[in-house]
């Protein structure tokens, strides 16, 4: 999605850059008319303009101009950000326009599903003859760092760069400082018992565990462990990873959330920055169901 404003301002993307400025250029007569109109780009097409500029994908791109004003209630796009300030997941339908170019859009809550149940794909949807564009909504995925040491600064700082909400808990005092974490959403050094209540009432979807402390992982693996999270993760290699989890003296069985660990994609990682990466790439697939193959298949499985 993309937003246009009467100025020229931009904000968000469609193609990479290659039509943005054919359609602002309709944008404007949209603004003007105040009628919604459908744009279609056939990349397989010579004599089309995406074609001429080369978007390379071959395929055709359909495209959905909505004026935005009070009369339109501005597409209910506030109810979309309160959605997403409280952390709801829904559906946001938008009619395709017809030859008068009248604008009907909705937005409807979802149950409440995790992050890895929730279809985020787009869809047309037929209804009473005419169709609608129904696009998921969801809040961005809400990382819970344990451990404040130099290491979890890149996670941090990469993460907020992806758009995620960002906590870091981390009891030392010498730890987890807002001089160290600019970034992060929330700074917490309360007692590990309060991270539970904090993972529900703040829709914590994945926890990364990497305080360097056998004692202080092993204290979060029993308090997190069977909590609503898609990704749960211990830095370390294995025999660490055996010694928490002994440590924990939790249960492995129904209603334990499966450990990753050691925590991160076979990346080559050997940096604090690249391990992030790695860490950050592995969290990504778990909450979105994606496989951390290489999509190529150039790279080895194993």
């Amino acid at each position: 999605m993309m937003l246009f404003s009467a100025e020229g301002h931009q904000l968000g993307m469609l193609s990479g850059g290659c039509l943005e400025s054919d359609i602002h250029h309709y944008a404007r007569r949209v603004m003007h008319s105040q009628r919604a109109i459908t744009l279609t780009y056939d990349g397989s097409d010579e004599d089309d303009l995406s074609f001429q500029l080369g978007i390379g994908c071959g395929g055709s791109v359909h495209i959905l101009l909505q004026p935005l004003n009070q009369a339109n209630e501005y597409l209910q796009l506030e109810r979309i950000y309160n959605a997403l300030r409280e952390f709801r997941t829904g559906y946001y339908y938008q009619r395709i326009p017809t030859q008068a170019g009248e604008v009907e859009v909705r937005f409807m809550d979802a149950d409440p599903v995790p992050m890895d149940g929730f279809q985020i794909i787009a869809r047309l949807e037929e209804e009473g003859g005419e169709q609608w564009l129904c696009t998921p909504v969801k809040p961005p995925p809400h990382l819970l760092i344990v451990g404040g040491g130099i290491d979890a600064r890149p996670v941090c700082a990469i993460g907020h760069a992806m758009g995620w909400r960002i906590s870091v808990w981390d009891p030392r005092p010498a730890n987890g400082r807002a001089e160290y974490f600019p970034s992060a959403d929330a700074l917490l050094s309360g007692p590990v018992a309060e991270l539970p209540g904090y993972i529900r009432a703040q829709s914590v979807n994945a926890a990364v565990l990497m305080s360097h402390s056998i004692e202080l992982d092993a204290r979060a693996l029993a308090a997190l462990h069977r909590e609503p999270l898609g990704y749960l993760a211990l830095l370390g290699p294995r025999t660490r990873r055996d010694r928490i989890i002994q440590a924990a003296n939790i249960d492995s069985g129904a209603g334990s959330l499966p450990v990753y660990g050691p925590a991160g994609l076979a990346i080559g990682a050997d940096s604090p920055e690249s391990i992030a990466l790695s860490i950050l790439a592995e969290c990504q697939a778990a909450l979105y169901q994606g496989s951390g193959r290489s999509i190529s298949g150039q790279l080895p499985d194993e």
